[in-house]
């Protein structure tokens, strides 16, 4: 069958054909003609189910075993100087301790690095000379620069301190920093000189006269006095005056004022100035905020140092500060050019909540907090540089979440100039912020989701932005040629859980797909601009690498192939890919789901029971084509589908790949969505799989506990068990980055808080519970569970059971303890379902 996903409206339709499965997409279509918006989406694709692995059946311990097992799959590849080389990592059977391997991109064997030569390497994020002689990289806090033609390495640090940020500059030199120190080194001489030395005081003030009136007496009365203050004053004339006048002295010192720390800083590629971020020194935690550790080595219980809860955050906001390195002149940009920078963003917010207590809220403008942007993997500096240096463009956020500025600097009159504003009533969404330069020219290049899906975009300095690519699927992680003939970027245009690789020409805006392998598909682009390394993955298969040319309809050629055989022949069963119909927006719930060896479509009589898994994280993507993050619970739901179970793992809203309205659903109102979704969900599968809708289970951990929760308090109808682990109860302890977006703060939005917290609906609570709780856990508090247990003894609640697990942190790490908490699962669903 064919299907065309060009739009909602067809979206719509194919959710409403709500037998239709999607599954392991199989593109047939059209690569060569993908023009400006890839023809809006028109993609045909056939729609095919993967084959299930293996014969053999899966036991559950099996299933929560170490991995090793699975095989021992390449981690964090990277080039090689040499753009035919790859270097991965790869773990060590029974140990936490990886070996590096290089390999050719033209053979099907890799070689372990020896241990004294991981340093001649280079590195993921190593940079190049402008003619791209020269790489540099660091290693172990030391820089080294490789000759590429020669492949010779020369170090240039060898010392305990830490440098870093390796930086050509144009003059040739090679820039590093050291702490909050600048360096320059001569590549032909070897001098190593001092450019910046930012020191976290104020500046000092030099000689002061007495100023009390006894101290001015007494340098009148006392001649020594009077003389000992001559000769200081003389000495710090003559030292200033050898610092200005004598070049072989480091004048270097730039004073940023005391109890402020360094944000972020960047050099510009002349060597002539910085763009400094600071902001005041604070602790990112109260001296209360501990967790025991009870089983130690010593066996005392030891006090864990945690980050503070939300509720304990307070405002705070960054200076930017110019740096001229030529006339030594520093100056502080203010934000009071950015559009939007006073306005009372929550102003609404603020009535419904004042309203409440029977107040009166009145709005009024002033400065808002701003800092920048939050770095969720964004894998770059938000300070760029032009390549010239003659620019320099920095991303900002407002502390309220609701704004996103790229701003360049007038550097004659000292003030940020907006080139880019993007508000979100909601927020500004953790991912698509990557932005840059052109290489040779003065324009911008930026993500930015104001169409409603994550888009690329350019704009000149003093011109109109302009869509680089248009359609209702992501934009990520581009990447521009140094010859700016195109960027390249991965995207899901032909369904929103396949990712491919494509190319977009920035003065055309004609975009070509460049890999059709269907699946999770991830990229870097080799030095010498002329391949693609790819990391490729399917719903089935971990992560392998493969090679290919960087053009349109590249054919990849496949480097490893890691899988163990004992993984291949386990009976595994491949999730379909099903658009449920959602009663609450225009476009479908996608969904994993796991069918039961002996269903078979349509069958009538015998029904089924089920089990809806919620994914964690909330804004993450779990119903793609690629290999999960959760495999375990991919084999842990492969037996329950042995067993009879129908499966289903939703990407609820709130989930990433959908686009911005699916990302904000939650505003405010956390859990409700969700659930909303989850019981579109077991209606369908009511429908479309014989599933009884009183035998129906859902579990989850972290965001997903936090759903099963809001599931089992609010809906009680709709499951008759669940299990939450690790779960979030209150979103008032859980911290402030993620918190802030979706609910705001909890001294500005206490009703969005209460409204989003299973605590506060607890009494709801009729069906059976699971609450699996690991008792390190620094991201979701072992605190959170404890709460709820108390509030539910004292509600008087008999059908719940906890259990921990104390060693454990967030991501459980020993097998037996996964096992230990999936047979309570397991049991759970076998007697209540």
């Amino acid at each position: 069958m064919i299907f065309n996903f060009s739009s909602s409206k067809t979206l719509v339709a194919l959710a409403v054909a709500s037998s239709v499965m999607l599954a392991g997409c199989s593109a047939t279509a059209n690569t060569a003609s993908t023009n400006n918006v890839l023809e809006k989406n028109k993609v045909e694709a056939v729609v095919s189910t993967p084959a299930d692995v293996g014969s053999k059946k899966i036991t559950l311990k099996q299933a929560m075993a170490d991995p090793d097992w699975i095989g021992n799959q390449p981690q964090n590849a990277f080039w090689a100087a040499d753009s035919a080389t790859i270097i991965y990592s790869q773990k060590q059977q029974g140990s936490t301790l990886r070996d590096l391997f290089s390999q050719s991109v033209t053979s099907q064997t890799a070689e372990q690095i020896a241990l004294n030569k991981l340093h001649t390497l280079g590195a993921r994020n190593a940079v190049y000379s402008n003619d791209k002689a020269l790489q540099a990289y660091v290693f172990k806090g030391n820089v080294f620069v490789k000759n590429i033609k020669t492949n010779t390495l020369r170090q240039i640090t060898h010392s305990t301190a830490n440098e870093s940020n390796p930086q050509f500059l144009n003059d040739g030199t090679l820039a590093y920093r050291q702490g909050n120190i600048f360096f320059k080194v001569d590549l032909v001489t070897g001098l190593t000189q001092e450019i910046a030395n930012l020191k976290l005081a104020d500046k000092p003030k030099g000689i002061s006269e007495p100023s009390s009136y006894i101290a001015k007496e007494q340098h009148k009365l006392i001649e020594y006095i009077a003389l000992e203050h001559k000769n200081k004053k003389d000495q710090h004339a003559r030292n200033a005056q050898i610092n200005e006048l004598n070049s072989s002295v480091a004048n270097t010192s730039y004073y940023l004022g005391k109890d402020n720390k360094v944000d972020n800083v960047e050099l510009s590629p002349n060597g002539d100035a910085l763009l400094v971020v600071v902001k005041k020194q604070s602790s990112w935690r109260s001296d209360t905020d501990i967790m025991p550790h009870y089983v130690t080595d010593d066996a005392t219980i030891a006090p864990k140092k945690v980050r503070r809860r939300i509720a304990d955050a307070k405002e705070e906001t960054s200076q930017v500060i110019y740096i001229n390195l030529n006339d030594k002149t520093q100056n502080t940009l203010a934000f009071d050019s950015l559009p939007g920078f006073d306005e009372d963003v929550l102003a609404s917010v603020k009535q419904e909540n004042y309203a409440r207590l029977g107040k009166t809220y009145e709005s009024k403008n002033s400065p808002r907090a701003i800092n920048l942007i939050t770095n969720w993997g964004l894998g770059q500096s938000p300070i760029v540089w032009n390549n010239d240096g003659s620019q320099v463009a920095i991303m900002l956020e407002a502390w309220d979440n609701k704004d996103r500025w790229i701003a360049t600097v007038d550097f004659e009159n000292n003030k940020l100039v907006s080139q880019h504003r993007l508000h979100d009533d909601a927020w500004i969404a953790y991912a698509f912020n990557n932005f840059g330069w052109l290489n040779n020219e003065n324009t911008l290049y930026y993500l930015s989701e104001e169409s409603g899906y994550s888009q690329l975009y350019k704009k000149p300095l003093n011109g109109n932005a302009i869509a680089l690519t248009q359609g209702e699927f992501e934009v990520s992680n581009p990447t521009v040629t140094s010859d700016d003939s195109a960027i390249y970027y991965k995207a899901n245009v032909e369904h929103p859980g396949l990712y491919e690789i494509f190319r977009v020409d920035p003065q055309t805006a004609k975009s070509e797909k460049i890999t059709d392998l269907n699946g999770m598909t991830d990229y870097t682009l080799s030095p010498d601009e002329e391949r693609l390394l790819l990391v490729h993955s399917k719903v089935t298969m971990p992560s392998e690498l493969y090679i290919a040319d960087a053009k349109a309809n590249a054919t990849p050629t496949r480097l490893t192939n890691t899988v163990s055989s004992t993984f291949l022949s386990k009976k595994l069963t491949a999730p379909k890919i099903v658009a449920v119909p959602s009663s609450h927006t225009d476009t479908p719930i996608y969904a994993k789901v796991y069918y039961p060896a002996d269903y078979v479509e349509g069958e009538g009589g015998k029904t089924r029971k089920a089990v809806i898994f919620n994914h964690g994280a909330g804004y993450l993507q779990n119903s793609h084509m690629g290999w999960s993050v959760y495999f375990r619970e991919f084999m842990f739901h492969s037996l329950l589908a042995d067993e009879g179970y129908v499966v289903m793992d939703m990407d609820y809203r709130a989930s990433k790949g959908y686009g911005r309205d699916w990302r904000t659903a939650i505003y405010r109102q956390m859990g409700t969505p969700e659930t909303q979704d989850l019981a579109d969900g077991v209606k369908w599968m009511a429908e479309n799989a014989n599933v009884d809708t009183q035998a129906v289970g859902t579990y989850g951990g972290s965001y997903g506990g936090f759903m099963t929760f809001m599931a089992l308090f609010t809906a009680p109808e709709l499951f008759q068990s669940g299990a939450a682990l690790r779960p979030v109860t209150d979103w008032a302890h859980y911290n402030t980055a993620y918190t802030g977006n979706i609910l705001n703060h909890p001294d500005v939005d206490p009703i969005a808080y209460e409204r989003s917290s299973p605590i506060y609906f607890a009494e709801g609570l009729n069906k059976p519970l699971l609450i699996n709780a690991p008792m390190v856990d620094d991201n979701v508090f072992f605190q959170d569970s404890v709460r709820l247990v108390q509030r539910l003894i004292e509600l008087e609640k008999e059908n719940f059971e906890t259990a921990i697990f104390p060693v454990e942190p967030h991501g459980f790490v020993q097998p037996s303890s996964w096992l230990d908490e999936y047979r309570r699962i397991y049991k759970l669903f076998k007697d209540t379902l």
